[in-house]
C-alpha cells in the first residue's frame, strides 16, 4: 500500500520534513517513490512552513495512496482535501 507520510530531516531538536509518497513496509526515513513537498514546523516565515506541490497531491490520492493522520491535517489546511473531494 502506498502511503504519503513525513520524512525526518535536519539536525536534533531543528527538523523539518519532507512529505513523500512511499510504500508502507519501508523505514520512515528510507526510500520513497516521489517528493510531494516540505514541511518547517520550526520556521518562523509563514510562507516557508508548508511548501506542498498540490498536483502531485491529488494525483497520488487519486491513485489510492492514504495519507498519515499528520499529513492528512496539513492536506485540509492547505486545501486540498476539499479539491480532492471536489474531484471524486
Amino acid at each position: 500500500m502506498v502511503k504519503i507520510r513525513l520524512q525526518r530531516y535536519g539536525k536534533k531538536k531543528a527538523p523539518f520534513y519532507r512529505v513523500v509518497a512511499t510504500d508502507s513496509r519501508n523505514p520512515r526515513d528510507g526510500r520513497f517513490i516521489e517528493i510531494i513537498g516540505t514541511y518547517h514546523p520550526t520556521s518562523h516565515v509563514e510562507a516557508e512552513e508548508l511548501k506542498i506541490n498540490e498536483e502531485l497531491a491529488i494525483k497520488w490520492l487519486k491513485n489510492g495512496a492514504q495519507p498519515t493522520d499528520t499529513v492528512k491535517s496539513i492536506f485540509t489546511k492547505l486545501g486540498i482535501n476539499q479539491k480532492f473531494d471536489a474531484l471524486k
